[in-house]
């Protein structure tokens, strides 16, 4: 294969995307372009972006937004919509996900979320905000879901970043083609790492998975060379145990090109994006989690110092 046989390849990749969010400032230096990607192996009781949870589109309804005017009762070949009384339901049982719904809705109501992009696209609108990238050190990030379950399309998403001069992070969890994560350390410039819990044990209760996997993904990453930023979040019902801080601190201060911790708390909009999808969602702790207020999380950032961590922000 041909340089430019690569680079065309390359940039018509395609990959599952249900949010690109520009003029972010949590995800990484600068001010950044964040590429959110379908699809993710982990069920956290917590999750903030449930929309990212499967590879398959969904439909998501906004109540709120609902005009009453009947056209996706006159668009859909299934009948899931009905309204009565002013009331708007939709039987998703029936729903086969054509979306024709969604594009006759004229007021937003309804909504398609996940599609499918080339890098080629997606570069396209990440390039508009080129000139605020290169006067804060921003750049592309690129999040999820877990960016490693679409791992071809995320490659070349950082190679394309790359070839145009940006910045390059990931947001990761470590869950999903772990034997090639180390591809990915030469095109990004920093890896923000997902610690959602030390314990073993707990961390299966209130995600799924054990994180043994995520560990090791992390020895990879670090022996590869990859910059690592440690990101916590940090929920009293969860982790908020000081047994959990001193790992979090030991697993730090192992890391040969660790770039500190970052942490952060918990806050109930997940909620609200399950409702638009219709999805109920049991946490497995309890149907609330509290939110550290920022105080709070200034205290603990001055714990994680003190037990040797001198790069703590909090997001």
């Amino acid at each position: 294969m041909n340089a430019n046989q690569h680079i065309h390849d390359m940039v018509a990749t395609k990959g599952r995307v249900f949010d690109i969010q520009r003029m972010s400032i949590y995800d990484g230096p600068g001010i950044r372009t964040t590429v959110f990607l379908k699809g993710c192996p982990l069920r956290c009781a917590w999750c903030h972006n449930p929309e990212g949870l499967v590879p398959e589109t969904e439909l998501a309804f906004t109540p709120a937004l609902c005009a009453g005017c009947g056209a996706c009762l006159r668009q859909c070949p299934n009948n899931a919509h009905t309204i009565t009384d002013d009331k708007h339901a939709i039987d998703r049982g029936r729903c086969e996900l054509c979306f024709a719904c969604a594009a006759g809705c004229c007021s937003a109501a309804l909504e398609q979320i996940g599609r499918d992009m080339t890098v080629a696209d997606v570069m396209a609108e990440a390039m508009r905000d080129k000139p605020y990238y290169d006067e804060s050190g921003g750049g592309i990030t690129i999040s999820g879901g877990e960016p490693l379950l679409q791992f071809a399309f995320t490659k070349a998403l950082l190679e394309s970043a790359r070839a145009h001069g940006l910045h390059t992070c990931i947001e990761t969890s470590g869950f999903g083609a772990t034997n090639n994560i180390t591809e990915l350390a030469p095109i990004t410039d920093l890896f923000l790492f997902d610690v959602k819990e030390t314990d073993p044990e707990r961390h299966q209760r209130f995600t799924g998975l054990r994180n043994d996997t995520a560990l090791e993904a992390l020895r990879r990453l670090d022996a590869a060379g990859g910059a690592i930023l440690l990101r916590c979040i940090l929920i009293p019902e969860v982790n908020l145990r000081d047994d959990h801080l001193q790992a979090v601190a030991a697993l730090a201060r192992s890391l040969r090109n660790g770039q500190g911790i970052g942490i952060t708390a918990y806050h109930p909009l997940g909620n609200g994006k399950l409702q638009r999808l219709g999805i109920e969602y049991e946490p497995r702790c309890s149907n609330e989690f509290t939110t550290i207020p920022h105080e709070e999380l200034a205290h603990l950032a001055q714990r994680f110092r003190a037990l040797g961590c001198e790069q703590v922000s909090i997001y």
